[in-house]
């Protein structure tokens, strides 16, 4: 089978990365008001979904070692923002161990009270209903409380290790 798929079974974190790469996900920015501090806090991800239209639940994934989830979590609503093309600083800032993860970035409040990220695509204020532990991550389950479009533009896509944008079809 000259054209079709190759089998060497090899398997390791470095291969599964590797080949999951290949399918592109878009980024979110998960942010919340640190119910400690009232200060912003948040996380990127690429791990996010829609879950159920009845009830509205959408759902992401979270490592085990985030520091910034349980500061996020600790908030009773968490607002997903939906990044632009142009967001990947905003992306990596917010990916970024240790320090102060909005410093210079410009936000206003969902009506949760959560920052909107300026430039984002939408927003949805969500409740966690569940976390599921799953491997090295931690599966979140969050109903929809509300939601809306913000800003225009294209969404910010992870591909093979990279970020890019979407060329919509002519």
């Amino acid at each position: 089978m000259p054209n079709g798929p190759r089998a060497n079974g090899h398997l390791d974190s470095r291969r599964f990365r590797q080949v999951l790469g290949r399918f592109a996900t878009g980024v979110v920015a998960i942010t919340a008001l640190d119910p400690v501090s009232g200060e912003p806090c948040g996380l990127a991800a690429n791990s996010f979904t829609s879950v159920s239209l009845d009830p509205p639940l959408v759902g992401f994934c979270v490592a085990h070692t985030s520091t910034s989830w349980p500061r996020v979590r600790g908030a009773k609503v968490v607002t997903v923002n939906v990044l632009a093309e142009h967001q990947q600083p905003v992306c990596a800032q917010l990916a970024a161990k240790g320090g102060d993860k909005f410093a210079g970035l410009v936000w206003t409040g969902s009506p949760g009270g959560n920052p909107v990220l300026d430039g984002a695509l939408a927003w949805l204020d969500c409740a966690v209903e569940a976390e599921h532990p799953a491997g090295d991550h931690v599966i979140v389950v969050a109903r929809v409380l509300q939601l809306d479009t913000h800003a225009e533009g294209g969404p910010l896509v992870f591909f093979r290790g990279g970020y890019g944008g979407f060329v919509e079809p002519a």
